[in-house]
């Protein structure tokens, strides 16, 4: 390919990053077009770590397809897990306890800050940075603590059941939560003060890979990717499940649309779900943590759909059932796959240089894309 572009006397060479590159977090492949230092085209090759996740989960249950999608966005593990457990509790009609409801709700913003930590300093170490990422994993080991204690896990916790969650939650549970709170509203400030107001970090971040609000909608992009764009596309906003509609928060955004946009509207959600957290966790209130179901579940014919807010975006869960114990055919619309699709259109006429900061702030987990 290279010997074939070079004879075509247009002065292009081809690059390949990865499958293997620290800068692309997991098993990705670009295969990049360069004119000197300038990106002329981004092709993505995806494959290397299918799994067939979804032909898997159709010969699962439906108490036992939830936890195979920890195995995706495994930042968003959680959050996975609640979005399969909607989808089964809408299709049986299920009622989830107001308790469970309460401390699903404050593991999912739990698991958005710690996915938020670890972008934070995994972003700026791609940069150059080295010292963010050593101090986000200092707060994210003190959520990883508290998952453990209530979950037993520290990364796929495999929490959720159809009705509720598995186990109430730790007796330590809401003095630590309130503790991390207190602790990381301070340590927020740092994180400004380190970073985002440093010079040399923001002229590698600012006006690099604009993507407009149009091109957001036109690639299906969401979560922070599409609201740095001016796209109003937050879940737990506009069509609110379990407890969201009953905290106030707002849905952060912005209008540039670059680099330095989504790393500021990451750097506000982190915020935002330590105000969800404050509220929720003094109200949790006494009572059962699972609703009532049968031992197995058989939800009736028919198609149904859920979809909640994870780290990085919009997760869709679809299922077909034909009435029996597994799914006849289940898919996933995961928000990597939309906000990768946009890099090769936002990297063109970038520096090579420039690309780890855009690929940064989209914010890629692998195995979300290519399940």
């Amino acid at each position: 390919m290279l010997q074939d572009v070079i004879e075509a006397g247009n002065g292009d060479m081809i690059v390949n990053v990865g499958p293997q590159h620290p800068a692309t977090h997991g098993v990705l492949h670009l295969v990049i077009t360069i004119h000197g230092e300038t990106i002329k085209k981004v092709e993505p090759h995806l494959g290397y770590i299918h799994r067939s996740i979804e032909k898997m989960c159709e010969s699962l249950t439906y108490r036992q397809f939830i936890y195979v999608t920890s195995r995706m966005d495994y930042l968003s593990s959680h959050i996975n897990n609640h979005a399969c457990a909607l989808l089964t509790e809408k299709a049986l009609q299920i009622e989830v306890p107001e308790r469970a409801q309460y401390i699903r709700v404050i593991m999912d913003e739990l698991t958005r800050l710690a996915s938020h930590q670890l972008w934070w300093g995994a972003m700026a170490m791609d940069i150059g940075a080295l010292t963010p990422f050593f101090l986000a994993f200092r707060e994210r080991e003190m959520i990883n603590d508290i998952m453990e204690e209530t979950c037993g896990a520290r990364l796929t916790m495999n929490y959720m059941v159809p009705g509720g969650v598995m186990f109430d939650i730790h007796p330590n549970f809401v003095q630590k939560v309130k503790e991390f709170n207190a602790h990381f509203k301070q340590k927020i400030d740092e994180y400004d003060e380190l970073l985002t107001g440093n010079i040399i970090f923001q002229n590698r971040m600012k006006g690099v890979g604009v993507l407009s609000k149009e091109d957001a909608i036109s690639f299906g992009c969401t979560g922070p990717t599409a609201r740095a764009s001016g796209v109003s596309c937050d879940i737990r906003k506009l069509f609110p499940y379990e407890v969201y509609d009953k905290v106030s928060f707002k849905e952060c955004m912005a209008t540039e649309g670059d680099s330095f946009a989504r790393y500021v509207v990451r750097l506000e959600e982190m915020k935002e779900s330590m105000r969800i957290i404050d509220q929720l966790i003094d109200n949790i209130p006494e009572g059962e943590i699972q609703g009532k179901t049968k031992a197995v579940l058989k939800p009736p014919k028919g198609e149904f759909y859920t979809r909640v807010e994870t780290a990085r975006g919009e997760l869709g869960v679809y299922v077909v059932s034909e009435g029996a114990t597994t799914p006849y055919r289940i898919k996933f619309r995961s928000p990597g796959f939309s906000n990768l699709s946009a890099l090769d259109h936002i990297a063109r006429g970038q520096k090579l240089g420039d690309l780890v900061a855009m690929m940064g702030t989209l914010d890629l987990v692998i195995p979300d894309i290519d399940r």
